[in-house]
Formats: structure tokens, sequence, C-alpha cells
């Protein structure tokens, strides 16, 4: 389905017309469910979260079949990518709850025998949003750059499109956060 045709989809829900929404939901599925399949694909291998899972969390989150007024395509999957990058983030921070065990250190093949600690990154994770946040309040739209590649997974072309920038800017954007997080990271983790 084009743009052009989710847009128009977009102003029926805000109309108000009957089954929008869920003419909405059905435009946009596919796609959410590629970005979230391609993000969890990034995630730690004991990820409980499902892509299937996270595109209805998103939905839900960005007002299910009360779908706010949406200016075009690109406002729309911003807010996904940005529901999605929530949604990661709060589960990372479940499990690393007491209550989950998230104070327990993950043993290595050699202290155990056997290996079942995989990579951990939910801590990552964590650190990337912390990092991304100080961005943020330094150059947003370089942060919500991050957020669109990193988080929904969308290509650098596809997140200058729904940004409004053009490629060249987004690549030298793009560019600048990589070094800029890794700085960050580096010196949150101390």
């Amino acid at each position: 389905m084009s743009a052009g045709d989710i847009t128009l989809i977009m102003q029926r829900v805000e109309r108000g017309e009957a089954n929008a929404a869920a003419e909405l939901l059905t435009a946009v599925y596919d796609e959410l469910r590629k970005l979230a399949a391609s993000k969890m694909a990034r995630e730690s291998a004991g990820q409980t979260l499902q892509p299937t899972a996270l595109v209805h969390e998103v939905w839900l989150r960005l007002g299910g079949e009360q779908q706010p007024a949406w200016a075009n395509r690109a406002h729309f999957f911003a807010a996904a990518a940005e529901g999605m990058r929530r949604i990661l983030i709060e589960n990372a921070r479940r499990k690393r709850a007491v209550r989950h065990g998230g104070e327990l250190k993950k043993v290595s093949a050699s202290e155990t025998g056997f290996d079942i600690a995989g990579a951990d990154s939910d801590e990552e994770l964590l650190l990337v949003n912390e990092a991304l946040d100080l961005l943020a309040a330094h150059d947003a739209r370089k942060a919500e750059l991050v957020k669109q590649k990193y988080f929904i997974g969308l290509t650098l072309e596809e997140a200058a499109d729904a940004l409004g920038i053009s490629h060249r800017t987004a690549k030298r954007d793009w560019a600048y956060a990589q070094a800029w997080l890794f700085n960050e990271v580096q010196r949150l983790r101390g």
C-alpha cells in the first residue's frame, strides 16, 4: 500500500469513520511486523518478547481503535519507532529488576562446564538508551534519526525521508551520532 493510501486512511480515522482504525492497522501491520522482526533479530537469545507482541503492544500504545490525528505516514512510523524503543527499554529494565533475578551474575562456560549465558544485550540496550536521552538533550534531530534507524530498523534513507531531511544530512548526522553515542556509552560504563 502506498504512503498516499495510508495518509488517506489516517484522514478517515481523524474524521471518525467506522472501521477506519482497523483498516489502518491492516495497512501498516506487515510493515510494522517486518520492522519489529528486524529489531528482535538483534536482541539477545533470551529475549521473550516476540515481534508480533511488540507490534500489538505498539498499536495499543498508539491508541488502538482510538487513533490520534496523524499528519502522515512518517508521523505514524516515527511514533511507532518511539513506542517500540520504549517497550524494549521497559522490557530490559523489567528483566534487570531484582525480582526477576536482575542482581544475579551470568557465569561463563569455563566456570560451569556448559554455557547457558548469552550476550547481555539488555545492559547494552539500557546504556544506549541513557546515552540517547543525553543526545536528545544535545541534538534532538540526531537522536530521532538514531531511534528510527537503531530501534525500528529503518534504513538511513527511510529514516531521512521520515524526518524530512536529505539523505546526505542523514548520513552526516548518523556518523556524528554514532561517534557521540560510542563515546557516551564508554563514559557511562565508567
